[in-house]
């Protein structure tokens, strides 16, 4: 089959592999319908992230089951799957109390195991890693399904972490998928005032269409707009420019949620988090704790995140995906890896 392989700094390749096989009795084989190109796939593209040459590339796919060990039981091979960006055994304590990022028998697509930009994936722990989803596989619906699988789960977790409820003002920090994930996450949850601060016209123009009410560049803005802030902030880029606007912005006795993969943040101003008693919330999204309600409400029509996803290739030509987001041309790639769905 086919797979994506980071073979050097900004040089992705699809090549020939092996192809999956079961190889646990809950283990399940799935083949790739749609996958997408993540904005922390560029950290290790770009030569910020440690790699190994040839490592599979790509966490953020959905498709169809080919087959299942024989401990599996909660799907079956034709059932259309979403899988989270890291598989978990969903039985340790940390699965049992939601956080299965910390899973210490899971891990992560890519890099040594297999990754979600090709045309197929070997699955551990199936039942506690996919979500099976009752819907017609049409084109459409795959590509407001696909956002769940990441951004669009970690949008919501950001939100969650800086405790948005109905009627609150928040502050999102970041226009790139993440950051419009949580724009809609931030509607989705009722906040009443959503400032996007952000710098690219084209992607302030589409959080403003998604529910943001407020558009700023500069953080100083929104503190003269809101008399001393907000009390809520998800910052969703993970550089050490969005962590000091988010200091810049957070009033006293508020939160700020951390989602963006931290790269290059050196310092964070501890004195101004103490004095000020103000959270920092920063933590990888457990995708599976969310998938259900967020499957149900794509499903129902009421949220749609595949605004997103502005550009589209096949597998085949994946690299030039790599180079329009590396070049902000893209928000969010999509990949098609199965002709019946494009």
């Amino acid at each position: 089959m086919k797979a994506t392989v980071l073979n050097a700094v900004g040089t992705v390749s699809v090549v020939d592999v092996a192809d999956p096989v079961i190889s646990e009795p809950t283990d399940a084989v799935v083949q790739v319908a749609l996958a997408a190109v993540c904005g922390s796939d560029l950290w290790p593209y770009r030569g910020a992230e440690r790699f190994i040459p040839g490592d599979r590339m790509g966490h953020e796919w959905l498709g169809i089951v080919a087959d299942t060990g024989t401990a599996v039981t909660t799907i079956r091979p034709g059932d259309l799957v979403l899988a989270p960006f890291a598989f978990a055994d969903g039985t340790c304590a940390h699965c049992r109390r939601g956080l299965f990022t910390s899973c210490p028998r899971g891990g992560f697509w890519g890099g040594a195991n297999d990754g979600g930009q090709a045309e197929a994936v070997r699955v551990p722990y199936a039942d506690a890693t996919l979500v099976a989803v009752h819907a017609d596989h049409d084109p459409g619906q795959l590509r407001r399904l696909l956002p769940l699988t990441d951004v669009m789960a970690t949008g919501v977790h950001a939100i969650t972490l800086s405790g948005v409820r109905p009627g609150d003002t928040v502050a999102v920090i970041g226009d790139g998928a993440v950051g419009l994930s949580a724009v809609l996450a931030a509607r989705r949850a009722g906040a009443e005032r959503i400032v996007l601060l952000g710098r690219h016209d084209d992607r302030t123009a589409l959080a403003s269409r998604l529910g943001a009410t407020d558009i700023m560049r500069d953080p100083t803005d929104l503190l003269e707009q809101t008399r001393g802030g907000v009390t809520h902030v998800a910052e969703c880029a993970g550089t050490q420019t969005a962590i000091d606007d988010a200091l810049t912005v957070i009033r006293p006795g508020g939160t700020i949620a951390s989602v963006g993969v931290p790269n290059g943040i050196n310092a964070v101003d501890l004195y101004r988090l103490f004095r000020h008693n103000i959270t920092l919330r920063p933590g990888v999204t457990p995708v599976r704790r969310y998938l259900e309600p967020l499957i149900s409400e794509v499903l129902a029509g009421t949220l749609d995140p595949s605004p997103l996803l502005d550009y589209e290739v096949p597998l085949d030509n994946i690299a030039t995906a790599y180079h329009a987001m590396d070049q902000r041309r893209a928000i969010k790639a999509v990949v098609t890896t199965d002709t019946r769905i494009r």
